[in-house]
């Protein structure tokens, strides 16, 4: 309920200022088909893509929450990163308008879960098939998010001794949901749509908007220091649980880089880099054993957030 409130503070100036889905070209096939259809029901209404943006960042963060919970990736159960992931989502505009971003997160929350499972399983081919599927069905939604099979590959080299059969499946996944789409359109004779399939650049852009630097700066900060404060702990953490934190630093760094390969780049996208950062965040504020700084630096970060909303 506490986050509910939270997310009702931190968002409200969005919802006062609503904005339609988002469609720079950078969307995919099954994007473009979703809106669509919404469309049909709810014209072009700012507010109910602006709600239904919002609610999906709160809903991604109590699915966040209950996987970091699960795994026990914190010393006792916590709300910190989730609430550090609506904090940082509010610090730019367009991280919080509907978008393929958006979704292809709540695909990660999935895709993240399946990873910290492949550990302990003694076979792992149906889960890495599924995360490939999982990952091919987001690169229908937003195509350059398919890159995030390094993510996948990597992960498996963390968690798992190299066999080559399991790698095979992955991409075979992978492929999977394009191969059907590709099967679905030939069925019903919309082959010329396959051309919008494939929807991919490389860009290197001049960023020149102060309120992206601020919150890249501001994230890109907090993910250093959460590493760094997170050193002492890991060494008395399971095996597990230090994998896990290593294939979150690679989720960082992909997530990253993602976006340099969009056909028109965009900041919305780096959104994709905000959920994993959060828990580097929520160790910030974990390891910070004086309550009266933790709530210092909270204040500092959600009087920015203010000032960006209302008084840039």
């Amino acid at each position: 309920m506490l986050l509910l409130i939270y997310t009702l503070l931190v968002k409200f100036y969005y919802l006062l200022h609503p904005s339609t889905f988002m469609a720079d070209g950078s969307e995919g096939l099954l994007y473009h088909l979703l809106v669509t259809w919404m469309q049909r029901f709810t014209g072009n209404s700012p507010l109910i893509y602006s709600s239904l943006a919002v609610l999906l960042l709160f809903l991604q963060s109590l699915l966040f929450t209950r996987i970091i919970n699960h795994h026990r990736l914190f010393p006792r159960p916590t709300y910190l990163p989730a609430m550090c992931y609506l904090l940082f989502t509010s610090m730019l505009q367009s991280w919080n308008v509907f978008s393929p971003a958006l979704i292809v997160n709540l695909i990660m929350l999935w895709v993240f879960t399946s990873i910290t499972e492949l550990y302990t399983r003694t076979s792992a081919r149906d889960v890495v098939f599924n995360i490939g599927f999982a990952l091919g069905v987001s690169g229908l939604f937003y195509f350059p998010s398919v890159i995030f099979c390094v993510l996948l590959l990597a992960s498996m080299l963390i968690m798992r001794a190299f066999r080559l059969a399991e790698w095979i499946i992955a991409l075979l996944g992978l492929i999977c949901p394009l191969y059907l789409m590709g099967t679905y359109l030939f069925l019903t004779g919309q082959m010329t749509l396959l051309r919008k399939i494939p929807n991919i650049g490389f860009s290197l852009p001049m960023i020149h908007d102060y309120k992206v630097w601020g919150a890249m700066v501001a994230t890109l900060l907090f993910f250093v220091i959460g590493w760094l404060l997170l050193q002492r702990p890991l060494k008395k953490m399971l095996i597990q649980g230090r994998k896990i934190w290593a294939a979150l630093v690679i989720y960082v760094v992909v997530a990253t880089l993602v976006p340099f390969f969009n056909v028109h780049f965009t900041a919305a996208y780096w959104v994709l880099a905000v959920l994993p950062v959060s828990m580097f965040a929520g160790n910030v504020f974990w390891s910070v054993t004086n309550d009266t700084f933790a709530n210092i630096i909270h204040f500092i970060t959600l009087a920015y957030v203010i000032v960006m909303q209302y008084f840039s």
